[in-house]
């Protein structure tokens, strides 16, 4: 084999391989997570609504869609404020059916913020008398967040509700997951560290936290350069030098 032959040959099995090389997943996708004043005022607008908990949870704790259907009051201790991922509904099948989260870091133990731990215990509440008003047609699956007769949600029907919600309080329109997104940002703007983040949400891995929210770890960059100028130029910065002992 000459070899000219061999270079062609060689280039063409890169190109093969290039070909079947999967491209990163949301780094061309634009995030439309809500600012802390849009998400704020979607709960706000949300208050009285038979939905106003699982909103809350989207916010604060950053589940999917499919994880936040499938929690059950036997996921949720609310006495200790911790809340297990242990499921995903999936709804594509028929009868639907409860599915094991496909890796290790999507089965998660997450530390329930207070704001959601009061929401909850409301919530829970108000489900028991949901309960006792259907009797008899009431369906004793467990779910946190069901339909008025104790099945699963649809998400459809939740989405029209959210987007019914979004227009009332003047916020752009969004879908579910992109109140994922909103809890990743909030807590990345507030200094959260991304390793922290990529576990609560579940993430196979920091580098998908990194690539997926770049645009906010940029301006936490620019903050850390400005606050090294300040620590290498101003003098009051660095601790005074101790007297030399001779």
């Amino acid at each position: 084999m000459g070899i000219s032959e061999r270079g062609r040959r060689g280039q063409t099995l890169r190109e093969i391989g290039a070909a079947h090389v999967k491209k990163p997943k949301h780094l061309n996708r634009r995030l439309n997570s809500l600012s802390p004043e849009d998400a704020r005022r979607l709960l706000d607008f949300a208050q009285g609504h038979r939905l106003e908990t699982l909103f809350t949870v989207a916010v604060s704790m950053g589940l999917r869609e499919g994880e936040a259907f499938a929690l059950r009051w036997s996921d949720v201790d609310l006495d200790r404020g911790l809340l297990q991922i242990r499921h995903s509904l999936d709804r594509t099948s028929r009868p639907w059916r409860l599915e094991t989260p496909k890796t290790d870091r999507s089965r998660r133990s997450l530390t329930v913020p207070a704001v959601c731990r009061l929401a909850l215990a409301a919530h829970k509440e108000r489900q028991a008398q949901e309960q006792i008003f259907q009797g008899s047609r009431w369906q004793h699956h467990d779910f946190v967040f069901s339909s008025s007769i104790g099945t699963p949600l649809d998400c459809n029907n939740v989405l029209k509700q959210f987007r019914a919600i979004l227009k009332q309080a003047g916020i752009a329109e969004r879908c579910f997951h992109d109140l994922r997104h909103t809890c990743a940002t909030l807590l990345l703007s507030q200094g959260v560290h991304a390793r922290v983040v990529m576990e609560m949400l579940g993430h196979s891995s920091i580098a998908v936290t990194m690539n997926t929210y770049s645009h906010v770890m940029r301006p936490m960059q620019d903050d850390a350069a400005t606050k090294m100028d300040a620590v290498l130029t101003s003098p009051t910065a660095l601790p005074e030098k101790p007297p030399r002992v001779n």
